[in-house]
């Protein structure tokens, strides 16, 4: 197919990824009329193409390029080059997430306010409100089909929520329920409504599930404002001497350098790869990299304080059945001091299945402990735990000694966990047995945190430029027509799964950009 824009096309918008940011933002910015090239490392992967099978669908859709890691954390010493399960493809890791959308509440906006001096957290309030985002996020619930939201009805119960409820129950806990899922429980904008088949984080076969693959990058399409070229590595981000950027120099499928001109870039390429971009742009003008006269690109890496019960039964469970992630007790997202830590945590329903149990589940290596508990996985329930971590500037991603395949300098991702985050594990570890206690476990399992999680920071919001890299839109601080439009402009990390508050900021950043454009701003 013939390309709709031209490489010297300096009038388009250049989005870079196609996840729950970039995608989002490349269909808002069509449906306004605007010009978009969207450029994605990987290829275009839909419904009928998803493998419902575990290490077959990693290798189908994960970013298995090389990087580094370094730190005191498990991941660092036990998945070297795995730091986070994240997506090459079209749609990004709206192919490969759970589908579970919670505001962030607003004491979490204000976490530097509410929490206070935290000694080594580099805390500080996000230059927006909860209440500066109700509007975006109504509009992000309605467009994603959240559950709960919309007069949506929730999903179903499966086994494995049935179990966490009657727990919750006993425990006295209130806030208990199949959660606010981006997954149709009816069928909705031309999508069918959830199966209950599982394996939601290997794509979904029925499109059940929100994700930009088939829901806004098709929608941009169709308008012929916007182009997708998949398999279009970016290596650099260009700019004048001016300092505003120009263009986006990439490889193509055939492995031919591109420099495609720009009105403005939004990089949208999670919270590794994006402040990774960032630093191997630098320049003359700009040695420390792009946007980063703060120092803070990289900084800051969050990936929340997470770990995961499971516990075993006397009858079957069948945890794998039904939707992974409909189930959620947020009793423990509170902010609560006495509990030894700052910020809360959510316990949501998690199954794996067997290849990626073995893999992970690691209670006391193997041996005969490990086979006594594979050979109760039937009979197993299971939760995911997932809170508040601490930005520290010392947890960041900077540029490895190591080269790709392109000869550029990969990421090396340095994460230690702070006194915080541990505090906030133990007693997680210790609710999460106690909600399978109260119902009978004959055992539990609290399992170290899993290679795959949210990525956010590195990029983050701030009201002074001093003091992060972009502001309250996602526009550097330094660089008129450069934005940030993912999970790496997260001030804090929140308690909530990230996805939907990445949409919400994605179509405020849309109408950001319209009007800037409308002023000739940029």
């Amino acid at each position: 197919m013939t390309s709709p824009y031209t490489l010297d096309d300096d009038s388009v918008i250049v989005v870079i990824g196609t996840g729950a940011g970039g995608g989002t933002l490349a269909n808002e910015l069509a449906q306004k009329g605007i010009d978009v090239v969207a450029l994605e490392a990987g290829g275009r992967h839909l419904p009928e193409d998803y493998i419902n099978d575990e290490w077959a669908s990693f290798a189908q859709l994960a970013w298995t390029d090389m990087r580094t890691t370094s730190g005191s954390w498990r991941v660092a010493k036990d998945f070297a080059n795995l730091p986070a399960w994240i997506v090459k493809a079209v749609g990004g890791s709206t192919t490969h997430w759970a589908g579970a959308s919670l505001r962030i509440q607003d004491h979490e906006f204000r976490a530097k306010t509410v929490y206070g001096d935290i000694d080594g957290a580099n805390l500080m309030d996000w230059p927006l409100t909860l209440k500066d985002l109700e509007p975006y996020y109504d509009k992000a619930e309605d467009k994603m089909g959240v559950t709960r939201t919309n007069g949506i009805p929730g999903l179903p119960g499966n086994n494995n929520f049935k179990v966490m409820k009657a727990g919750a129950d006993k425990l006295g806990y209130t806030q208990c329920h199949t959660g606010n899922m981006a997954i149709n429980s009816e069928p909705r904008n031309d999508r069918a409504s959830c199966q209950q088949i599982g394996f939601c984080f290997q794509g979904c076969k029925m499109g059940a599930k929100w994700s930009t693959a088939y829901t806004e990058i098709p929608l941009g399409e169709a308008t012929g404002n916007l182009e997708v070229r998949e398999h279009a590595y970016v290596l650099k981000i260009e700019h004048d001497d001016s300092g505003k950027v120009t263009g986006v120099l990439y490889v193509d499928k055939d492995g031919n350098q591109q420099l495609q001109k720009a009105r403005a870039v939004c990089v949208a390429g999670n919270s590794i790869e994006s402040p990774r971009l960032l630093l191997n742009s630098a320049s003359t003008m700009y040695p420390d990299g792009l946007a980063n006269s703060s120092g803070q690109v990289g900084k800051n890496y969050m990936r929340h304080m997470t770990g995961s019960v499971y516990a075993v039964f006397d009858e079957p469970v069948h945890m794998a059945r039904g939707t992974t992630m409909a189930g959620i007790i947020q009793d423990e997202s509170v902010h609560d001091t006495s509990r030894g830590f700052a910020g809360g945590y959510e316990m949501e329903t998690l199954s794996l299945g067997v290849p990626f149990m073995a893999a992970f589940l690691n209670p006391g290596g193997w041996g005969r402990e490990f086979t006594a508990a594979m050979d109760m996985y039937p009979n197993m329930a299971g939760m995911w735990l997932v809170g508040e971590d601490m930005p520290q500037e010392t947890n960041r991603i900077t540029l490895s000694d190591a080269k790709d395949q392109h000869g550029l300098a990969v990421a090396n991702v340095h994460f230690d966990d702070h006194p915080n985050d541990v505090a906030m594990r133990k007693h997680a570890y210790k609710q999460g047995a106690a909600v399978y206690d109260a119902v009978g476990a004959t055992q539990t399992y609290p399992t170290p945190p899993y290679p795959s999680t949210h990525n956010l920071g590195t990029n983050r919001m701030s009201a002074k430029a001093s003091d992060g890299v972009v502001n309250s839109f996602g526009q550097s601080h330094d660089i008129d027509n450069l934005f940030i439009s993912d999970g790496s402009q997260f001030t804090t990390g929140a308690a909530e799964n990230p996805t939907l508050t990445i949409v919400t900021l994605a179509i405020r950043q849309a109408d950001y950009i319209e009007k800037q454009m409308s002023e000739k701003a940029i």
